[in-house]
């Protein structure tokens, strides 16, 4: 074959577009998975062992990067800036569909993002020192109507979940309380062990603490007693109808992603998800598996948003 020929036989090979190209080799460097709260609460915990858990499935490095602050809505705005090749992602938690109907935020919960995974949903436990003098929750309640506006209780961020929790439980009890916002569970845990706060709404990595003594559980906020915590009552159990707190949370990625990266991100997040040692850290933490794929998790998404800002509107809420 001649030169000409071989320039004739090249120019009619099917070519690969780019973006095909990319989708086919993806991944072929490291994946970063943004988390919005510090390192040492349940969050931290569960998203590195799925970080490793992922990498394992990948093939390539998954790498968590934490960025507290903002009220648990910094993955989310550095994930809606990034490019949309598959290679930063972000956990997606329920600040992030509400307070953008509370204050100005650099994303909108509706447009700026690409669902991949629903993974799972959170134990809440309200906390306080073991060697404290609260034996239950009634003790704490007491002692606040005792105290108006003395008692303070740490929650995981302003305007988070368990800061209206918290609201919502002291409006039930007509408690003038002081709610104390950190940027999330490694931050407030200190702080109540050290005696600055009297009780904090935490997530399960207080399990630890709670075997040893350092802590004691008040109260759960799951429908069913937690089985790392038989004998600490639910929200239910005490009469609060209706609460169920759980927070669920997944992944997403920008806007405009490659329905064939999304699919491949969503293959190897799934083999994670159900990973043994991953497995093993969520029944550590006492958190369920709640799996959807990204169609089931993109509606989950758009129905959750028009709840929190129905909720926003019903309440009045906003930041500060």
């Amino acid at each position: 074959m001649n030169r000409r020929q071989i320039l004739l036989s090249a120019l009619a090979a099917p070519a690969i577009a780019p973006g095909l190209a990319a989708a086919q080799s993806f991944p072929s460097r490291p994946i970063t998975l943004l988390v919005p709260f510090p390192p040492g609460g349940a969050t931290d915990v569960q998203m590195r062992g799925f970080a490793e858990a992922a990498s394992r499935a990948f093939g390539v490095q998954v790498l968590t990067e934490n960025r507290p602050g903002a009220g648990a809505t910094l993955s989310a705005a550095g994930v809606a800036r990034a490019r949309p090749d598959g290679y930063t992602i972000a956990q997606f938690p329920l600040p992030a569909m509400r307070l953008p109907f509370m204050q100005r935020m650099a994303f909108n919960p509706r447009t700026d993002f690409t669902a991949i995974m629903h993974l799972t949903g959170y134990l809440f436990i309200m906390c306080v020192r073991g060697d404290g003098p609260y034996k239950s929750w009634a003790d704490l309640v007491a002692d606040a109507r005792r105290r108006p506006g003395e008692v303070r209780i740490g929650n995981t961020g302003a305007n988070g979940t368990p800061h209206l929790a918290n609201i919502d439980l002291a409006t039930r009890e007509n408690l003038d309380i002081v709610h104390v916002p950190f940027r999330g569970e490694g931050d407030a845990v200190p702080s109540l062990l050290g005696g600055h706060i009297e009780a904090c709404s935490t997530g399960s990595g207080t399990l630890p603490m709670i075997a040893e003594g350092r802590l004691r559980a008040l109260n759960v906020w799951t429908r069913q007693r937690s089985k790392k915590l038989p004998d600490v009552p639910t929200l239910l159990d005490l009469g609060y109808q209706d609460m169920v707190i759980t927070s669920p949370y997944g992944l997403v990625g920008p806007a405009g992603m490659d329905p064939d990266i999304v699919e491949k991100l969503h293959q190897g997040f799934r083999t994670a998800l159900n990973d043994p040692a991953h497995l093993a850290t969520l029944d550590r933490l006492d958190m369920p598996v709640e799996y959807l794929n990204p169609a089931d998790y993109a509606a989950f998404i758009k129905r959750t948003i028009d709840e929190e800002e129905a909720r926003v509107n019903r309440l009045g809420l906003r930041a500060g």
